[in-house]
């Protein structure tokens, strides 16, 4: 039986607020750098296509309603002429590539928070929909549903993904792990709004973590930043911005372990790329004390069921053709 090893970096970077075809560029820059130093798994922040809805939680709805329409206007579908490039540069660079966007649903009002599984032929292999929005986000995103709850074989491993606060959920983890998840991507944003007691640094790594060493596997968190130019954006209509959108220990980006330790140095608030060399022969030895997958568990006691169909909005009916049929 063989044993992945590979070479995995996680980016701590800002996009280039609400501009898709830029923000792609930078995207593939940053692979070019990752997979030059060796890389074969490149991760991206949340929805780092292109751009988070801070005006959430310093405006009011109706002051944001024109950001989300812009966000909207530059929202893309997985096809779109824009991600081409992105694709090209996984197949192009020999690297799986996982990157947070804003996907466009098919109602003007529909905007899904979605992580994609790139595989290192340029293949969309799979694309994860947040499940529930957190807090103000409602504002702004449409829950996904249990059919992306997935794990995707690839040449490096078995991928799983979960977008910032859903890394909370436990029963969602579980999913991911029942799945034979050994690579999970883990992909927040900075967020300096948070209460005055909550550290933003610190809550990731902990949920990094807590996941790692329940799973006994390896996890990989990219997290965004705030750039001059978010807040410069915004400052119009938030004069007090930089106050509101800078605070220290907002960021996290970093590479956790099986035994649910940071592997190396990890990034807090500043930009670049972490490192990490992945060993999943180093998933074993954790299993054979706890593996709550197998030998320590008990599911004659537990039963977790999952809904995996896709959300219907609407059911067409012919009651005339059903009753011809009789």
């Amino acid at each position: 039986m063989e044993f992945k090893k590979f070479k995995a970096a996680a980016v701590q970077t800002s996009p280039v607020f609400i501009n898709v075809e830029k923000t792609i560029d930078k995207a593939i820059s940053f692979v070019k750098e990752a997979t030059a130093n060796g890389a074969n798994l490149v991760a991206f922040p949340e929805v780092f296509v292109a751009g988070y809805p801070y005006w959430n939680w310093i405006m009011t709805p109706v002051q944001g309603s024109k950001w989300y329409e812009q966000l909207y206007k530059s929202s893309v579908k997985v096809d779109d002429a824009v991600m081409q490039p992105l694709y090209q540069a996984a197949k192009n660079h020999n690297c799986h590539i996982v990157i947070g966007i804003n996907e466009r649903g098919d109602s003007y009002g529909e905007i899904y928070n979605t992580n994609l599984i790139i595989d290192n032929n340029g293949k969309l292999i799979g694309k994860h929909r947040k499940l529930v929005p957190t807090w103000a986000e409602k504002l702004t995103w449409t829950s996904g549903d249990g059919s992306s709850l997935k794990v995707y074989n690839t040449e490096i491993g078995p991928i799983g993904t979960l977008a910032c606060g859903e890394n909370t959920n436990t029963l969602a983890r579980f999913t991911l792990l029942s799945q034979g998840e050994l690579i999970h991507i883990a992909n927040y944003i900075s967020l300096p709004v948070a209460p005055p007691d909550y550290d933003m640094a610190e809550a990731i790594k902990i949920r990094a973590a807590a996941h790692s060493f329940e799973g006994k596997l390896f996890t990989i968190v990219s997290c965004s930043t705030i750039s001059k130019e978010i807040m410069e954006a915004l400052k119009p209509d938030v004069p007090n911005v930089e106050e509101l959108l800078t605070r220290k220990n907002s960021a996290f980006s970093g590479i956790i372990g099986p035994n649910g330790a940071v592997v190396g140095q990890p990034l807090i608030d500043d930009e670049g790329i972490v490192y990490a060399n992945i060993d999943l022969e180093k998933c074993i030895q954790p299993k054979q004390m706890h593996d709550i997958l197998g030998h320590y568990n008990r599911f004659d006691i537990f039963d977790l069921r999952v809904n995996t169909a896709p959300t219907r909005k609407i059911t067409f009916i012919d009651n005339h053709e059903e009753f011809n049929k009789r």
